[in-house]
Formats: structure tokens, sequence, C-alpha cells
């Protein structure tokens, strides 16, 4: 998950924070609701979930996690970012920022996303996720295992998940799937087999299957997109590299900022992860990292 760089037409003016539609499958594929289950999940599958969620009462402590709290660096910071980006809304001063992380904390405390086990960890890791942790990326090889290779600590996921890029859906799905197996409980509806669906029509399934995905049209401009999505342009797009850059770096954007030379390497490599740690830089946006960063050793 992370920002990449699209060179789409100049012209191109598909709605901004929009998934492209040629990510999604058309509507004609997709099945009627099952009848016994919500999301493909097993009753015992669909109560995990909603703890993922916090749609449901959550105790951090049920999973081994210390639950945050105001004064928690990672919280404190993050309510100073808040405040200094927004103070017209939140207010300022110390009494803002502590009223802000006391918010934060009980909003990161309500559910299981923020406050995975080792067990959950682990499990997303063998299952090729949290790769922001366990690999690097360059241009010139793309993503490439570290050596020797890395598993992140609970500790160190869960605060990661606090930045806003953190788990998507798969997470979710492969956390639950994995404590399911763990617990020795069926995870998938009976009725559906998981689907969350039943066919409309004889064969729909199959043709579902089938479906592929079609990218948006290349051209000469640049445009900065997202992938924690399926993807979706995040910028207008510019006729040139530099007006890009030039946009990413406008402190107008807040806490989306970053240094023009770091928004320039970005740019020049195509893709950034959302986030990267190194002993040098601790936790910092993927994009600023690549920019400034590129001789650390990256430990997330």
């Amino acid at each position: 998950m992370g920002r990449e760089i699209r060179r789409v037409p100049v012209t191109f003016d598909w709605p901004i924070n929009a998934i492209w539609e040629g990510f999604l499958s058309p509507d004609h594929l997709d099945g009627d609701k099952c009848p016994d289950c919500e999301n493909g999940y097993s009753p015992q599958a669909k109560n995990l979930h909603d703890l993922w969620y916090g749609h449901i009462p959550f105790d951090p402590t049920s999973t081994g996690s210390e639950p945050w709290r105001p004064d928690t660096p990672a919280i404190w910071a993050r309510a100073e970012r808040n405040i200094a980006t927004a103070p017209d809304y939140y207010g300022s001063g110390e009494t803002a920022i502590a009223r802000e992380a006391r918010r934060l904390a009980d909003h990161f405390n309500n559910g299981w996303l923020h406050h995975l086990a080792q067990d959950d960890v682990d499990a997303l890791v063998e299952a090729g996720r949290l790769m922001d942790f366990t690999h690097t990326w360059t241009r010139e090889t793309g993503w490439q295992k570290k050596d020797p290779a890395v598993t992140p600590t609970a500790a160190q996921v869960n605060e990661w998940s606090l930045a806003g890029f953190g788990h998507d859906s798969i997470n979710a799905m492969i956390a639950v799937n994995a404590r399911c197996e763990r617990e020795g409980v069926n995870p998938t509806c009976q009725t559906c087999s998981g689907h969350a669906s039943i066919e409309a029509y004889p064969g729909q399934r199959a043709e579902a299957e089938a479906w592929e995905s079609t990218d948006p049209p290349k051209g000469d401009g640049w445009q900065l997109w997202e992938t924690v999505t399926e993807g979706s342009p995040i910028s207008p797009v510019f006729a040139t590299a530099d007006e890009l850059a030039a946009w990413m770096s406008d402190p107008v954007r807040g806490d989306q900022w970053v240094p023009q030379a770091a928004a320039a390497k970005f740019i020049a490599d195509g893709w950034a992860p959302s986030f990267v740690g190194s002993p040098q830089t601790g936790l910092v946006s993927g994009v600023e990292w690549t920019g400034h960063h590129a001789d650390d050793e990256p430990t997330a």
C-alpha cells in the first residue's frame, strides 16, 4: 500500500479520490445477497470482524496489547499535528492538544486492528502482507525481501496503524481467518461458501472470476495515485513532473505536504510505501524517506 505515479493524458478528468472504474467489476456480475450472512463469515468470524473494526465493544487487553493513552508519544504527536493543521476546528494550545489526544486514544482503543497480538502479525507476514516492514523497494528491482528476514513486533505494527494508511480489508480477512483456525472454528458461511452472495443466474460466478481489470489510459501527464484502495487519483493531472512536485510540496496541503526535493525523488522512482522507519528517522512518510533518506537502512 502506498502512493504511485501514473502517466495519464493531460486531459484525463477522472474524479479525485474516486476509484478508477476499470478496477471495479461491472454491476451485472454482482450476485444476490446471501440470506444468512453479511460478508461471507460464519457467526464466530463475523464477531471477530466486528471486533476488528470496533463495531462491537473491544478490550485492547484481550489481545495482550496495552491500551493507548493520551500521553503515548505516537498519540500525542498525532494530536499535535491535528491541532497544527486545523486550529480553527480543534482550538490551539496545550489544552486543545490534550483534548485531542484523549479523543484519539479513545478512538484507537475501540478496534482490534490497532491492537494486534503477535500471532496476528505473524499471520499477516506469512500471507505476504506488511511489506513496508519486511521488504525494501526500488524502482530497479521492485519489492525485495530483507535479508535477514524481518518480522515486526505487534507493538511496531500497532503504532504504524495509527497513521491512517494501515490495515485494509485484506488484512482484516487474513487476521480473522487465522484466528478462527487457531481457535478451531469455521470462518465461512455455509450457505454461500464464504462468497456473501449466491448466483443470480447460472455461471455468474465463473464470469465474475474471469473478469480482468483495466488500467486508466496512458499519456504524457503526471498524476499521483493512492494504492490503499483498488486505486484512485489523489492529485490533478500536471503536464510536467516538476509541476506535480511543486503541488506535493505546497504547504497548503497541511500534513500531506512533503519537501520538494523529496517529492521530486519520489516522482522519479514512481512509487513509495505509506510509511518507512529507520534508526535515523523513526517512522516517516514513505515519500519523505524516499527523497531524503535513501541511504538509510529502513526497519519498517
